[in-house]
């Protein structure tokens, strides 16, 4: 019976929670190798587009709520999601044309446009903490768990109760979806095959007729819904706060970093590994080895390694330690 407690503890605290972020990272990480991938250059101003996505989100949330408008047991934000990656798009499409494609045309160093988006990530932060503020939104509606910790109690007999959030079930339910249609565009449709071709070899493909600046346009739009998705599931599962989406470019550039950047496959899997590291390293041990161990060899202390505070620094870590011995990543990604 322990070893079961110590069993739902683990999915509880771990398993669980690990899952759900990896996969909202590995959506930001998906947005931010598609950029490189095709555009050849890091956008730090991704953290930044994915708050502004879930700020509108929220916003026609709040609309939708005011007007009766939702989903029953599932989030009215999923409703305000295709609404808020439109804007988002619109917004960043116009970027691209302010900022981003003069630099195409002088072909810029990588490191120039690097800065550029720099820029263009303090303007998005400004405009979303303007329109939204800076304080902390919950997601209120909706059902909140689809397995209750005193239901799962009370059916198995166990101390443990297991919870499952719906929104941690939508996270997982959505990441896969998003990644199967991304998978499926690329490598079924004419356009998809543009956009490979486009990365592989600029100039091979423009002499195939391939029109670069639709190429752009579609890698944006696509890039950012994946963002706008990946910010709106992380709002939902945990809070919103605008500045809280800068810090999350840190775990998402390591998962990217790690998988290989320009490598979505990598991607997926990087910000799987940093999530499990993350929560790995963070989490208090202590309830787990209670349950396993013999009441004499019970520990004392929390057996936790670094507090969560300092869970960030687990993807600093990470991404320092695979670009010294392998900067093209696990699944050697595309080089600088």
């Amino acid at each position: 019976m322990d070893y079961l407690n110590a069993l739902v503890a683990l999915l509880n605290f771990v398993v669980i929670p690990a899952a759900a972020y990896g996969a909202q990272l590995a959506l930001g990480a998906l947005s931010a190798t598609l950029v490189y991938g095709i555009l050849r250059f890091s956008n730090f101003a991704l953290g930044d587009t994915m708050a502004f996505g879930t700020a509108v989100t929220i916003l026609l949330t709040w609309w939708f709520q005011a007007h009766g408008i939702g989903l029953g047991p599932l989030p009215t934000a999923l409703l305000a999601l295709p609404f808020g990656i439109a804007v988002c798009s619109a917004l960043v499409l116009a970027t691209d044309r302010l900022v981003y494609r003069y630099y195409r045309r002088v072909r810029a160093k990588p490191v120039i446009v690097v800065i550029a988006s720099m820029g263009v990530m303090f303007v998005m932060a400004g405009i979303t903490r303007f329109i939204i503020g800076v304080e902390e939104i919950k997601f209120t509606d909706g059902t909140k768990f689809v397995i209750e910790p005193n239901s799962f109690k009370a059916a198995t007999g166990l101390a443990e109760g297991l919870a499952l959030r719906s929104t941690q079930l939508i996270t997982l339910v959505t990441a896969g979806l998003v990644v199967w249609a991304l998978f499926w565009f690329l490598n079924t449709t004419r356009t998809g095959k543009s956009m490979r071709a486009y990365s592989d070899n600029e100039d091979l493909a423009l002499l195939s007729g391939i029109n670069p600046e639709r190429v752009v346009q579609i890698t944006w739009i696509i890039a950012t819904a994946i963002a706008v998705i990946g910010g709106t599931l992380y709002g939902l599962d945990k809070t919103y706060k605008s500045f809280n989406y800068f810090s999350l470019l840190l775990p998402v550039f390591a998962a990217a970093v790690v998988g290989g950047l320009g490598n979505p496959l990598g991607a997926i899997a990087g910000g799987f590994l940093v999530a499990f590291s993350e929560v790995g390293v963070t989490y208090a041990w202590k309830k787990v080895a209670t349950y396993l161990l013999p009441e004499s060899l019970a520990p004392d202390s929390l057996l936790q390694i670094l507090s969560t505070d300092y869970k960030f620094s687990v993807s600093f870590a990470i991404l320092i330690i695979v670009l010294l011995f392998k900067p093209t990543g696990i699944f050697k990604g595309k080089s600088a």
